[in-house]
């Protein structure tokens, strides 16, 4: 955001259910919501960026920066729509999808389905060819037979291609020969090759990746080429940018080469909102809370930064349960994703159990109370049917709720069996979709080792300050921070975010026989691709930082610890000084280190990206009287059952200083947060809301 005070910026975040849009320019900020278009993404993007210009008054001509987050490549891959895609492995490695690693993601359920691959068996062909895993050629490549596979893709009406040959991420030229051949007698085709997309090791892991990246890159490249006529159409000539899952930004055409780096972007701009988040209120322990209205995401940020992973599963199938979803392998900002959001539906199971989720109600036709023809209950029902929302402003008045479409479906999807009423029933879904996000938070801290009772939660999208306090409560969570414009914080957060890219590529080192040389020039050709790739999108004279790292472990062991290395020459003697890294990592990770066992590098990485500026708390603001409340609401309280009034107070009337108790309502266009009767709420110097848990469970402050 260096240049914010030169030109407009503009950021875009494509949901489930909402299109969410952020135009900064002059020192100020507009925010607007528009309703997701399935069919034709593009069409909510520039719907959505017709509206902000006109609130804000600013011709198209001036927007000097466009970030772009979208859930296209994501949605492809868990409703199985993408491209007719092919494989092209080693001969006799055509079946690793269907192996994958022998094992069971549910270990007792009998019943249990595979994951389907998203290649069939007979589109996925062998080709002979062999290297070593030092990349050393045995068997040369049988050009006559890919040239034969020409008439199968024609026949087949393949679009996409995935190409992932053993050993290739030691030398890719294999590979490479393949994609120039097809293309040669395919010119229209896409391929995709693993010593591209994934160059490590993990076979199962790579040719996944690979066909993801194949199944979708059609649908993706055709999006974005039609998505920039229209910017063009409509006088938008800025740059396009991209957000990445693993919190960055990239040029588009990056994007459509390696889709498959975008599937978690909107989460990965909330996770950024939230690290800046934490740094302007001094907050080193932070939880981000993230709900819109298909999912909720949970993210850890210690230290001012989100945890990140190398790998993740794409449409978990089986209960959300690792292992059941397409295993990827790319950097990725750790987080936990569960189907609870507003339009998440509700019914009973076999045992007469509430139920929410992971079905979602969408945005067409989106639940019972839009009156666009949804009759199943969700949980955005639930609200309206409890008095939380503001029936003639969700959404910014662009939909009108219809409370009595919400009570009727309640009660037929779950009161009636339940013997209930409406509103009792209402109740039960929000309990039961705070539950799950509650469990959901607990799992993801044990697996992290960390114990969430003593962090700061920060609450945005459309749905989380609804939910933020009781979410809260039920981690023991005492404070709890709801951004400036929370409602649209994914795409705030891609303002926020460093133009970056990561290069990895495994090479195989013991520290006992270590080759400091061949690392070196490793290093040399990762930081050239990732320089290139870097001042492809970043400003010009943007300052540019290099982190380098290694995936380390003791030899055998069947996973690595990621280890930060110098930036230096590891040419001479360098060995000493990487086991003491190693080591000294090791022992933070688990408490000890194992003597006289030989250590290992399995790949090296290293990550260019912009500098962002250092972010400097803003010292409390003076205390301000009690601010007048804008009306008066009837809500049902979840905690007495029983309806009480309660104040609601408008947000862009609270000035920073501002507080009041609970219980009581805080209202804003696109969103509402919730202040229960044992929570005070406050406005700090940024304009963010400090909610804090007081133990209080009386009303007299309404």
């Amino acid at each position: 955001m260096s240049d914010e005070n030169l030109q407009a910026v503009l950021a875009i975040d494509i949901g489930g259910s909402f299109t969410d849009v952020v135009l900064q320019a002059g020192g100020s900020q507009w925010t607007t919501k528009v309703l997701t278009t399935p069919g034709a993404p593009e069409q909510g993007v520039i719907d959505g960026i017709a509206e902000i210009l006109g609130k804000a008054r600013c011709p198209a001509s001036d927007i000097g920066r466009f970030v772009l987050g979208t859930t296209l490549a994501t949605n492809a891959l868990i409703e199985r729509k993408g491209a007719r895609t092919a494989l092209i492995a080693t001969e006799g490695f055509r079946d690793v999808l269907e192996i994958g690693h022998e094992n069971r993601y549910a270990q007792y359920d009998i019943l249990q389905d595979k994951l389907v691959p998203l290649v069939p068996r007979y589109l996925r062909f062998g080709v002979p060819e062999r290297l070593n895993a030092r990349g050393e050629v045995l068997v040369p490549l049988d050009e006559p037979c890919v040239l034969g596979l020409v008439h199968e893709l024609k026949k087949n009406d393949i679009e996409s291609v995935a190409v992932a040959l053993l050993h290739s991420y030691a030398n890719p030229q294999h590979e490479q020969r393949v994609r120039q051949l097809l293309r040669a007698a395919m010119p229209q085709l896409h391929v995709t090759l693993s010593s591209d997309v994934c160059p490590e090791v993990r076979e199962y892991e790579r040719t996944s990746t690979a066909c993801a990246n194949a199944y979708v890159q059609p649908l993706v490249a055709g999006y974005l080429g039609r998505l920039k006529v229209r910017l063009q159409e409509i006088g938008l000539g800025c740059p396009l940018y991209l957000m990445t899952s693993g919190g960055a930004i990239t040029s588009v055409e990056l994007g459509a080469q390696q889709p498959i780096k975008l599937v978690e972007s909107g989460p990965a701009g909330g996770a950024i909102l939230a690290r800046q988040v934490a740094a302007q209120c001094a907050e080193p322990r932070a939880l981000s809370f993230d709900m819109g209205g298909t999912t909720a995401k949970i993210c850890f940020i210690d230290d001012f930064e989100p945890e990140l992973s190398r790998s993740f599963d794409v449409g978990r199938m089986y209960r959300f349960m690792k292992g059941s979803g397409i295993p990827v392998r790319l950097p990725v900002i750790e987080m936990v994703e569960i189907g609870a959001g507003g339009g998440s539906i509700a019914s009973l199971d076999a045992l007469q159990r509430v139920q929410v989720g992971p079905d979602s109600a969408v945005s067409d036709p989106g639940p019972a109370c839009f009156a666009r023809g949804g009759r199943r209950a969700t949980v955005t029902d639930a609200d309206c049917a409890t008095g939380l929302l503001d029936l003639q402003r969700f959404a910014s008045g662009k939909i009108r709720l219809d409370d009595s479409l919400a009570h009727a479906a309640i009660e037929r999807d779950v009161a009636r069996s339940l013997e209930l009423d409406s509103v009792h029933g209402a109740m039960a879904i929000q309990e039961i979709v705070a539950e799950n996000m509650a469990n959901a938070a607990r799992v993801h801290a044990i697996e992290l080792g960390k114990a969430v009772d003593g962090y700061t939660m920060i609450a945005f999208g459309g749905a989380a300050p609804l939910r933020a306090a009781q979410l809260a409560r039920k981690l023991g969570i005492r404070r709890v921070i709801v951004p400036n414009a929370a409602s649209v914080g994914s795409a705030l957060g891609f303002l926020w975010a460093p133009v970056a890219w990561q290069a990895l590529r495994s090479l195989h080192q013991r520290l006992d026989d270590f080759d400091g040389a061949a690392v070196d020039r490793l290093f040399e050709e990762m930081q050239a691709d990732a320089l290139c790739a870097v001042r492809s999108a970043a400003p010009s004279g943007s300052e540019l930082q290099v982190r380098r790292f290694a995936y380390m472990r003791y030899a055998g062991q069947g996973h690595e610890i990621t280890v930060d290395l110098p930036d230096a020459s590891l040419a001479h003697d360098a060995s000493a000084g990487l086991l003491a890294r190693f080591e000294s990592q090791y022992r933070a990770f688990y408490s000890r280190v194992i003597p006289q066992l030989a250590v290992e590098v399995m790949s090296w990485g290293l990550t260019v990206s912009t500098v962002s500026a250092p972010i400097i708390p803003v010292a409390a603001p003076p205390a301000r009287p009690n601010p007048p409340k804008s009306g008066m609401r009837r809500l049902f309280d979840s905690a007495t059952a029983q309806w009480i009034d309660v104040p609601v107070y408008e947000r862009s009337e609270l000035e920073a200083g501002a507080s009041l108790c609970g219980p009581a309502l805080i209202g804003e266009d696109q969103t509402t947060t919730v202040v229960p009767p044992d929570f005070d709420a406050q406005v700090d110097a940024h304009g963010h809301l400090i909610l804090q848990c007081t133990e209080r469970r009386d009303t007299s402050c309404a």
